[in-house]
């Protein structure tokens, strides 16, 4: 809940991997159940019946603190895993959402940038 829209975000996937995105919020959270998209055809669907979500083993609509909330995200960029980029002295956190202020994100983020060719 602390993404509003309007934040920029740098999406780091689990470690291996590294930086895989960067985007825009959109919407604010909302139960994974009532978050709507668009299908290839320009239909409105839930996200919880598309065919990308087989494991649905982790919503819980019936219990606010166990339940899995999303974000809309209009992406600037978007990479497959295999190439997501990772450095040496980029900034990590195991936390979803963090606010980082340390010296280790201002250079991740101008890396990135400039990775990306991204303002």
């Amino acid at each position: 809940f602390q993404l509003r829209a309007g934040d920029r975000i740098w999406v780091n996937l689990v470690p291996r991997y590294g930086y895989a995105g960067v985007g825009v919020v959109t919407s604010p959270a909302v139960p994974i159940q009532d978050f709507v998209v668009k299908d290839g055809s320009g239909k409105q669907k839930r996200l919880v019946d598309c065919e990308l979500l087989t494991d649905k083993s982790k919503f819980h609509p019936d219990d606010e603190e166990k339940n899995e909330y999303v974000v809309g995200v209009k992406w600037i960029k978007a990479v497959d895993p295999e190439e997501a980029v990772s450095e040496v002295g980029f900034f990590g956190n195991q936390n979803t959402v963090a606010k980082p202020t340390v010296a280790k994100w201002v250079h991740t983020v101008e890396r990135l940038k400039t990775i990306w060719e991204v303002a």
